[in-house]
């Protein structure tokens, strides 16, 4: 008996159809789930040259937030249907290589639980630990996989999909000289932030300064934006987090950088215009409302070809080695 269908599944399949002579299409793995089996699927376009920039899009980790891989998969599809006519594009992607793994959990997204099929929260199963305290069972917990924020055995391996994961960002993207990563979630406030390492411990990134040049012209570029872009740890510190462990492995390699970034939807925002929602299962994650929800999938593709753009230039905006030092401090003062 067939899995059930997963609808994210199938709009995704009809994008690389639609786009089947521009994209590449490959099942990173398969996760079971009762009755089936449901793939992890990643989509490449643009230059696979490793000397070219590469960005990297990710949704569907937690599977409540299905908001999530709707934003990147609503951004694919923009892609492929400019493509059709676009030559600006089609120049942008001589030079770039853009990687789409928009359903990392789908057991969980099959089942509505922010886990997956086993129980294990994604975002809290990397093999590493934070360095200080972290707030109970939110942080990160190996009490009980019936428990939210489950961790997973010690000394368990990461679960399939995280392995996935793990092996398409430093194939498609710890390859090249400079890479940008944007994970999409919703959770709980009323605003949109963006976050990046560290989650297990308050000290600033080896990058901070880069960092503080992307939130830069992200601001000159798009004035009116209301996003909090901010370390992760201004908000909470957790164990598992597999962007920091992602981070830490692209620092040992001379000459590489790479800047992962979480965007976290404030969901309290689509509650507090439809209380209703907080008697829906899926309705705290996301937006329930047609309307609302089209909203939201046009306001973040602003973001997300940001990133893209940025990637593509980004000999033209970080710092040198002459100011480098400057904008660090300058990162310090406004982020610690």
């Amino acid at each position: 008996m067939p899995a059930p269908p997963l609808p994210e599944l199938a709009a995704l399949q009809r994008i690389v159809e639609l786009g089947a002579q521009h994209l590449q299409y490959r099942v990173a793995c398969e996760v079971d789930v009762p009755g089936g089996s449901y793939p992890v699927p990643v989509v490449t376009l643009g230059n696979p040259d490793p000397g070219v920039p590469a960005v990297g899009f990710f949704g569907g980790v937690h599977g409540l937030e299905r908001i999530g891989a709707e934003v990147v998969i609503a951004y694919l599809q923009s892609l492929v249907m400019r493509l059709q006519w676009d030559s600006t594009l089609h120049k942008q992607l001589e030079t770039l290589r853009l990687v789409f793994m928009p359903i990392v959990n789908p057991g969980g997204m099959q089942m509505g639980t922010r886990a997956n099929p086993r129980g294990v929260d994604l975002m809290r199963n990397a093999p590493i630990s934070s360095l200080e305290p972290v707030p109970f069972l939110v942080g990160g917990q190996r009490i009980s996989s019936r428990l939210p924020w489950y961790r997973g055995a010690s000394l368990a391996p990461m679960e399939a999909e995280n392995q996935a994961l793990c092996a398409v960002v430093q194939s498609e993207l710890l390859s090249h000289p400079f890479s940008l990563a944007l994970d999409c979630h919703s959770g709980f406030g009323v605003s949109d932030r963006l976050w990046f390492p560290y989650a297990h411990t308050r000290a600033p990134i080896a990058h901070l300064a880069e960092m503080h040049a992307l939130k830069s012209i992200f601001g000159q570029s798009h004035s009116y934006h209301r996003y909090t872009f901010e370390p992760q740890s201004t908000q909470y510190l957790a164990h598992g987090d597999v962007w920091d462990h992602l981070y830490q492995i692209a620092c040992q390699q001379e000459r590489r950088v790479f800047l992962p970034l979480t965007l976290e939807m404030g969901s309290w925002l689509w509650v507090k215009k439809n209380p209703r929602q907080l008697f829906s299962r899926h309705g705290i994650f996301n937006p329930l409302i047609q309307h609302r929800q089209q909203r939201v999938l046009r306001q973040h593709q602003m973001l997300l070809d940001f990133l893209s753009r940025a990637a593509s230039g980004h000999g033209r905006w970080l710092p040198s080695a002459q100011t480098r030092a400057n904008v660090h401090a300058q990162a310090l003062q406004d982020w610690y």
